[in-house]
């Protein structure tokens, strides 16, 4: 569903992604920020190569990054503004409706492809690369403890957090912890293991390659 709405049907001059996570701080969103960064490079890449801005915005709570969308949407218009935050369940709709049924949050009149989700939260990325998981944790990481479900998007929200904290608990670095970890894991796993075990990962790369492509 397109509807002429800002930059997204227009040539692209900037992409702006608004991103759930990395606490209250200001350090530790740009902690975030940086991970996302390099998770993403190749991205970031083809847009400097085609002279287009990208800002990646880390807004701590998925309430913060949905109402700062929606600001980016009133005086950002003329970019591509896209929105990133957990799904928080399974996923059986289109990602706005998704949101609209868990969170009353109603933005109809924005295309789909503004709007992606990491399913069910952002750890699933992290233990679709437990080769990245047992490298950055090392000693006493123990991968038996880790949802054996090839499809990340499949493991329940609850499992997530709590199975990577019993893997890492009797490592070196610690039991995982979402602020002091994530960032450094998003730098390390491996962008295409990650696509080929979360379609809506996947998705958001091709979603702005394409776009990207198409001007």
């Amino acid at each position: 569903m397109e509807n002429g709405r800002g930059g997204w049907n227009t040539v692209v001059k900037e992409i702006r992604l608004y991103v759930e996570g990395g606490g209250d701080s200001k350090d530790t969103k740009a902690f975030l920020r940086e991970g996302f960064s390099v998770f993403l490079q190749s991205l970031v890449t083809m847009a400097r190569q085609k002279g287009i801005r990208w800002r990646i915005v880390t807004c701590g709570s998925r309430h913060a990054a949905f109402e700062a969308f929606r600001t980016a949407e009133r005086e950002n218009a003329e970019s591509c503004n896209v929105l990133l935050v957990d799904a928080e369940g399974p996923v059986e709709t289109t990602p706005w409706l998704h949101l609209r049924r868990r969170n009353d949050w109603d933005r109809e009149d924005s295309p789909d492809d503004q709007c992606h989700l990491m399913t069910q939260a952002m750890e699933a990325w992290f233990i679709a690369d437990i080769e990245a998981l047992t490298s950055f944790y090392g000693s006493g990481f123990h991968r038996n403890s880790l949802p054996r479900n090839p499809n990340v998007e499949q493991i329940p929200k609850a499992q997530l957090e709590p199975s990577l904290k019993a893997a890492t608990r009797a490592t070196q670095k610690g039991e995982y912890h979402k602020i002091r970890h994530a960032s450094k894991l998003l730098e390390i796993i491996n962008v295409e293991v990650v696509r080929g075990a979360s379609e809506h990962c996947d998705r958001l790369f091709t979603t702005l390659t394409q776009k990207m492509q198409k001007d």
